[in-house]
């Protein structure tokens, strides 16, 4: 059975062009909006399928662009240059139904629409470029997939779907990474420290996407999302209630003065959408110049006049920062698009309503008596239009497109060229290109890399997606509704010295309301140097209160999550905003306490030395010779030592003095105690000599005292000795006990052997405490153990005052507490001790005779 043509399609899609070649690239664009009609199956669902479109003007150029590159191709006898390219274009009509419809259209009908049948004139079609949006790229895919035809998509929109390359082996896409924007936009919202954005997105599977990946990295960068709002595809006005209702919401969350910063992820229709729902909440446009906002725009997102908008201007806009699809201008473009005219039109079925509705005229219909309009004469020029209507400048998604028609055709010319002998099947025929299949140019395009006419590289990456960045543009309005884009920077991988992130803050032009300054966009004011981040209960992490710094810590930038210590040689200032380099701390000779202790122990040692001289000169005197002679002398010289021994606490602590000081201390205190302590035995033992039949008298004359002084004093040398050789003392650097100072101090190495040493000179004074106590009422007319026993209870209060006071103090008041307890209780075995003989000396001579000092009470 022989199958036949059907007839022709009774109801045919109302705007194609269509180029006759050797071989046909297709296109699906979006350039016209219906309102349709509901199907009921009540008549043939074709019957009033359309109602008056609203033609998406600006759009225009992404077919012109498609039919530039064909000419171009066709007129380049490099490039396939035994073929003619052809292409056919349909309408997607921003509806599934009609994508699928336009979809089918293209693959098989000629004149006639039936599944599977191509009839008439054979149509060759090797690749399809489309289309610009998520629903309708995917749309295609459905159908497209099931024929291996390459399809080449334009449009800039991200989906889970495209990372598995394997699932759709047809489908590449010609921009790039829609990841790449969004780390572009964190990386703008970081520069400028932007933490409190709204979001905007549309109500579709794609804005979903968005919203699912963007919002993790907003968090992961310390930015909030202050709300989530969707946008619908159409407004409706049969609901004029639910439609109020949207506006007025989105005019509050426009108008949220904590907000400035707003992120509009969506299609260009999401822009006439946003300023048509602002408009009829504000028609007066006081939201133009009243409130302080920025508004950045995702790639696929433009700034689009139709039916009723198309007086509207974009001054809401102005200062607006848009991600684009980068491109690079083609001046032979911007020559061929100023030749359109209605005289070049032929064959292109969108070019009427084109014409009309941007110039707002009408061509002349003989079936119309009146004109409503304005007729088009023909004369009309393409640069006299606004941007919202169409540009002369090449966008990205044409300059996609562009690339996309080269990109076939380059993967044409390879499949013939003597590099691919080998790579087909081995054959050694070249192919005919009349006989190349769709599914043929796939490896070729993975394999693709070549250099366009703006001399730029292009390929695809292992995703099947087009190598390159986005660039970052600043939208400038002006009065007449035209706006300027300036681009200010760019987001590349690629880019030379890995300048993945560029912004050139110096070429933005800001929304007036901010008078050229940078804009702030945060929950509440940041906190300032001196303060921290102190989170608020039940609120996003970038909403919080500031709280000063603790003590010992400081902020030196705004908005710091916790505040920070100095270095350690430095300390918080008193707004702790920074720091300070602390004082080197130490008892200098230099200071008035340190000059006040030398000088005190300097006229100690002076007294002393002329105790020892008094005593030498009268040495043969009673007082002198009473209670040992030798022990006094050495007594004194110890005295002496003590009063010295305080000199290696004041100073710069070095390695030397740090060795000396508390062994020299412990020991010298050790043998003036032990000689306080042998002239009170002697005095006891002398007492009890005196009895009749005492067996004391073996024990009476000086070798029991230099056994008392040489034992003990031993012992504490013997101490000191193991303290120098397990953990000797050593100088430190203490930048902790006092926050403004850095003391230099001696480590004492063995704070136990520390403790040993006061803690048998303790021994020893208590002792000596005791047996002078016992003594002090023996019956003689001159008892040294009177005043022994008043020097032993000074000595006792100074050290034990001492321990508590030297264990909270820091720094060098540690230092000037031991040298006081030196000092003072030197001066009180000095002072309770000679002084009674010294004023016998130079006030009583007369009682210093023997017979005084022997007579009894």
């Amino acid at each position: 059975m022989t199958l036949s043509c059907p007839p022709s399609d009774p109801f045919p899609v109302p705007h194609e062009w269509y180029q006759p070649g050797g071989l046909i690239i297709g296109g699906i664009a979006s350039q016209l909006i219906y309102v349709f009609y509901e199907v009921f199956f009540k008549e043939h669902p074709s019957q009033n399928l359309f109602q008056v479109p609203h033609m998406m003007t600006k759009c225009y150029q992404h077919i012109l662009a498609l039919a530039f590159a064909v000419k171009e191709i066709n007129e380049n006898a490099k490039i396939l240059p035994n073929i003619t390219l052809g292409f056919h274009i349909h309408d997607s009509y921003h509806d599934a139904r009609m994508t699928y419809r336009s979809t089918i259209d293209l693959l098989f009908k000629s004149h006639r629409f039936v599944p599977n049948y191509k009839c008439d004139t054979q149509k060759n079609l090797i690749a399809i470029i489309g289309g610009i949006s998520y629903d309708t790229s995917f749309h295609m895919r459905d159908i497209i997939g099931l024929y291996k035809i390459p399809q080449l998509a334009y449009g800039s929109f991200y989906t889970e779907e495209v990372r598995d390359t394997s699932r759709i082996p047809s489908f590449y896409r010609m921009v790039p990474n829609e990841a790449q924007q969004y780390i572009g936009i964190i990386r703008l919202l970081k520069h400028f420290e932007w933490t409190w954005v709204g979001l905007f997105t549309m109500d579709d599977v794609s804005g979903q996407n968005f919203l699912q990946t963007m919002e993790p990295l907003l968090s992961q960068n310390g930015i909030c999302s202050a709300f989530t709002q969707r946008i619908p595809h159409q407004i409706h006005l049969d609901n004029l209630d639910e439609t109020r209702d949207i506006a007025l919401n989105m005019y509050v969350l426009v108008t949220y003065n904590k907000v400035t910063t707003f992120i509009v992820y969506g299609e260009s229709l999401t822009i006439i959408w946003l300023r048509a729902i602002l408009f009829m909440q504000d028609p007066t446009n006081k939201i133009d110049t009243s409130f302080k906002r920025v508004w950045i725009l995702t790639a696929h997102t433009d700034f689009i006049a139709i039916g009723l908008f198309r007086f509207w201007d974009f001054q809401v806009f102005h200062g607006a920062i848009s991600f684009t699809i980068h491109s690079q201008n083609l001046l032979k473009f911007s020559e061929f698009l100023q030749r359109i005219k209605p005289s070049w039109s032929q064959g292109d079925g969108f070019f009427k309503d084109f014409w009309e509705q941007v110039f707002d005229c009408i061509f002349p219909n003989p079936h119309v008596v009146v004109e409503p309009k304005e007729l088009c004469t023909g004369e009309e020029s393409l640069d006299s239009l606004p941007g919202a209507l169409f540009e002369m400048e090449i966008s990205g998604h044409s300059y996609s497109i562009y690339n996309a028609v080269y990109t076939v055709a380059h993967a044409l010319h390879n499949t013939y060229s003597p590099r691919s002998k080998q790579r087909i099947m081995e054959r050694t025929e070249r192919l005919k290109l009349q006989d190349v299949q769709p599914w043929q140019l796939h490896r070729f395009l993975n394999e693709i890399s070549f250099n366009n006419s703006a001399g730029e590289t292009m390929f695809f990456t292992n995703k099947r997606e087009m190598g390159g960045g986005f660039d970052i543009m600043n939208l400038v309005t002006f009065p007449n509704k035209s706006f300027l884009r300036v681009k200010i920077g760019w987001v590349d991988p690629n880019a030379l010295n890995r300048e993945e992130f560029t912004i050139h803050e110096d070429l933005i032009i800001w929304n007036k309301a901010f008078n050229q300054m940078t804009p702030i966009s945060v929950c509440n004011d940041y906190c300032r140097p001196g303060n921290q981040k102190n989170r608020k209960e039940g609120q996003k992490f970038c909403c919080y209160d500031c709280t000063l710094c603790p003590e010992g810590k400081m902020s030196n930038q705004n908005d710091m999550d916790d505040c920070i210590r100095c270095p350690a040689n430095q300390y918080p200032n008193q707004k702790k905003n920074g720091c300070i380099q602390k004082r080197i701390s130490f008892l200098s000779y230099e200071e008035p306490l340190g000059i006040s202790l030398a000088s005190f122990a300097l006229s100690f040692s002076l007294i002393t030395t002329l105790v020892i001289g008094t005593f030498i000169k009268y040495n043969d005197t009673p007082i002198v010779k009473a209670n040992n002679r030798d022990l006094t002398y050495a007594l004194l010289i110890a005295l002496l030592l003590c009063f010295l021994s305080s000199f290696l606490f004041i100073g710069h602590p070095g390695k030397v003095t740090c060795l000396l000081r508390q062994p020299m201390f412990g020991i010298v205190f050790s043998l003036a105690v032990s000689c306080v302590l042998a002239k009170t035995v002697t005095v006891v033992v002398a007492f009890m000599a005196t009895k009749p039949g005492s067996s004391m008298r073996k024990w009476v004359g000086k070798l029991l005292a230099q056994v008392i002084v040489l034992s003990c004093s031993l012992t504490q040398a013997s101490i000191c000795t193991v303290w120098l050789m397990t953990s000797p003392p050593f100088p430190q650097l203490d930048m902790d006990s006092v926050a403004e100072e850095t003391i230099v101090q001696c480590n004492e190495g063995s704070v136990t052997m520390f403790y040993c040493v006061l803690g048998y000179m303790g021994l020893l004074a208590l002792a000596s405490f005791i047996v002078a106590f016992a003594a002090r009422k023996l019956p003689d007319s001159f008892n040294e153990a009177k005043f022994i026993t008043f020097s032993m209870l000074l000595f006792c209060s100074v050290w034990m005052s001492f321990l508590p006071t030297y264990l909270s103090t820091k720094g060098k008041s540690i230092v000037v507490v031991e040298i006081f307890s030196i000092l003072s209780s030197s001066a009180g075995l000095l002072g309770c001790i000679f002084s009674p003989k010294c004023y016998m000396i130079f006030l009583r001579p007369e009682l210093n005779n023997r017979d005084h000092i022997m007579r009894k009470t």
